[in-house]
């Protein structure tokens, strides 16, 4: 019951519950039996990642990447931390030399999180579209930074998005789809418009104006963001 709880699935429904004696009659000396369904309690989220956690994460992230980029095998991904079992979307990104090198994630995770570091590392190396995949040359010159995501949450609109601390999906219909993380509004400098704008466009598909019109569904999400740059 400990470990559910530390892997983030602290809600326990007792299915049912008996004892030897319900078979044999005997009451003098039992032994008893319990089925219990542990899942997530909805209103609350999985606990925030130490340093330890964060850390152990990079250093996967750094090990896929070398090791992937070099001989093209994917190292196990393996961690005796419950909490780094909890099924939660991230994404990976790579720097090299203060400029993006690739970016890939998962929204809603559907594997423990260290996995999903491991896979989103590799994807972020070899298939991003916008780059050539890494060369072993490179590897010296970049940085890694992971970002793990909160679950989604539809917002009405445009004045519930807070520039900075949210992350913003846009979508319209089953083919166009586009997300930017928290921190694109910062480093960019765009204004709540702009961001809006340039996401429908460049990430969705969409004309800009498009997160305005009747249709386009806009989701929220923060993010617990750690580099190896300190």
């Amino acid at each position: 019951m400990r470990y559910a709880q530390r892997a983030g699935y602290p809600k326990a429904r007792l299915v049912r519950y008996a004892t030897s004696a319900d078979v044999t009659g005997d009451k003098s000396s039992v032994v008893g039996y319990a089925s219990i369904v542990f899942s997530r309690d909805p209103d609350r989220a999985p606990s925030a990642l130490s340093e330890a956690q964060k850390e152990e994460l990079l250093r996967t992230a750094r090990r896929t990447v070398e090791t992937f980029v070099r001989t093209g095998e994917a190292p196990p991904a393996v961690s005796d931390d419950p909490r780094l079992q909890v099924r939660e979307g991230a994404f990976v990104t790579l720097h090299k030399k203060g400029q993006l090198r690739g970016c890939i994630g998962l929204i809603q995770g559907d594997r423990p999180l260290v996995e999903t570091v491991r896979d989103m590392a590799i994807a972020a190396a070899s298939s991003d579209p916008r780059f050539d995949p890494v060369r072993p040359d490179e590897l010296g010159d970049i940085d890694l930074e992971i970002s793990v995501l909160s679950v989604p949450r539809v917002v009405r609109g445009a004045e519930e998005i807070e520039l900075g601390r949210h992350g913003v999906i846009v979508s319209r219909g089953p083919f166009h789809r586009g997300v930017f993380l928290p921190q694109v509004a910062t480093e960019t400098g765009w204004g709540k418009e702009e961001f809006l704008s340039q996401l429908c466009s460049q990430k969705a598909g969409l004309s800009p104006q498009a997160w305005r019109e009747a249709g386009t569904i806009l989701e929220v999400f923060t993010a617990d963001v750690f580099s190896e740059k300190k």
